[in-house]
């Protein structure tokens, strides 16, 4: 008998990050780091653990809508589902009722990530193989059919992607083995949140620096005086030949990010992210114009692959920062990766959170493997935060994103974990 999704089950996991201000910048000052978290459960086949992230009020309505687009694949059979996960893509993400309240945006958006994350977490665990290595297994030709063409061809026809694909396919087994020996280029916010005292900076900045790290983002937006103070504390930690990154987390209009940002010139930051309103295709188009040689980073926050192509022929995105719960998985994903490498822009996701980095990890490695092959000017961010809560957390050592090597996306949750911060009932929310 076909093994089928029997159920489903949604954790509100919420963890309490706001008490030491980990996560805090301009726009979010107090967030609890959160998992709107889902389980496929399957006889005679391994789960399936996805989720999507949030930081705090607002993961009860993600969990909710995780319980609708469920619907979607809860009774199919799992064969079915995973023999054409382009089509089954398509049938998580397409319920014509459930668009109307957010048409591969916002929460219903956010849902269907998790939902799809979950059955490529199933997928590699029954493959017996990392998510990353599952899809780099797979030829150009299914590479491309895991993708919604539908408002991308415009900028890049599937067929050229399939001919992309092909012409780096030659070398995939030593990039594959590249990864695998030496990993993947890293940097770290951890040590740039907002709300940190400067001696808590200073220590955390030098333990990295111990560590081997290179490359560091702080957080800006908040003043303009204070920005200039903490930069200067950063790059004289530092030094002036290591990567410092900023990152003013939508806060500034147009006028005031092109204003602030020569300002912080002086302290050669490598980009300036989200400068303005994630939604504002022309206006980070505009601010990129008037501060270059200041690239601009964008895309943590963009809806769909739509508005990453639509920022890409704009000039409004200089570094491409997709993310794994904001984007619906690894075929959306994919699709974002092979745009910016046909507009010859450097993927750098999205990765601070909790699950984030064990997600997103899979999607860099990946995208070197068989899609751009470089790692020139792409780091991959990492947060030292909550990883202790997974069966396989991302590993980092010396500045590097180990390879992953365990079946399936790396997302499972240890079940005292889930029970401690299950909100609001969990111990860590009951006391």
């Amino acid at each position: 008998m076909a093994a089928k999704i029997t159920s489903v089950t949604t954790y509100d996991i919420r963890f309490p990050t706001s008490r030491m201000l980990d996560g805090s910048d301009a726009m979010n000052p107090v967030p609890d780091y959160s998992a709107a978290y889902v389980v496929l459960h399957c006889d005679d086949w391994p789960d399936g653990h996805g989720m999507t992230f949030t930081i705090g009020r607002g993961n009860d309505l993600c969990c909710a809508a995780i319980t609708a687009v469920a619907k979607r694949v809860a009774g199919r059979e799992v064969d079915g589902l995973l023999a054409d996960m382009g089509a089954t893509w398509t049938l998580v993400t397409g319920d014509s009722q459930l668009r109307w309240t957010g048409p591969e945006k916002g929460i219903i958006h956010l849902a269907g990530a998790a939902v799809i994350n979950a059955l490529w977490d199933m997928y590699g665990k029954r493959a017996g193989k990392p998510v990353w290595r599952l899809l780099a297994d797979l030829s150009p030709a299914e590479q491309v059919a895991l993708v919604d063409w539908r408002y991308l061809a415009d900028a890049l026809p599937p067929e050229e992607a399939r001919e992309r694909l092909e012409d780096k396919a030659s070398g995939k087994t030593a990039r594959i083995a590249e990864l695998e020996a030496g990993g993947y280029p890293a940097y770290t916010t951890s040590a740039g949140w907002l709300g940190y005292s400067d001696d808590k900076i200073r220590a955390l900045i030098r333990a990295a620096l111990a560590d081997g790290w290179t490359h560091f983002k702080m957080k800006v937006g908040a003043d303009i005086e204070d920005d200039i103070r903490r930069a200067h504390l950063i790059r004289a930690e530092i030094g002036p030949n290591r990567q410092l990154m900023m990152d003013a987390n939508q806060v500034w209009g147009v006028e005031e990010a092109i204003a602030n940002m020569r300002r912080l010139a002086e302290f050669n930051p490598g980009w300036i992210e989200e400068p303005t309103s994630p939604d504002d295709v022309l206006g980070h188009a505009r601010i990129a114009r008037a501060i270059t040689p200041i690239p601009v980073a964008t895309g943590e926050h963009c809806h769909n692959a739509v508005m990453f192509k639509q920022f890409m022929q704009a000039g409004g995105m200089g570094f491409v920062q997709v993310d794994s719960c904001r984007l619906a998985g690894p075929n959306e994903i994919l699709g974002v990766l092979l745009m910016a490498d046909k507009f010859g822009l450097p993927v750098c996701p999205h990765a601070g959170g909790v699950g984030l980095c064990e997600l997103i990890q899979h999607m860099s490695f990946l995208d070197y493997a068989v899609v751009s092959g470089r790692f020139e000017n792409r780091v991959l961010e990492f947060v030292d935060h909550l990883h202790e809560h997974f069966i396989d957390p991302a590993c980092v050592k010396s500045g590097r994103y180990l390879a992953p090597a365990t079946p399936g996306f790396s997302v499972e949750m240890l079940p005292e974990s889930l029970a401690r911060f299950r909100f609001p009932d969990g111990p860590e929310w009951a006391r």
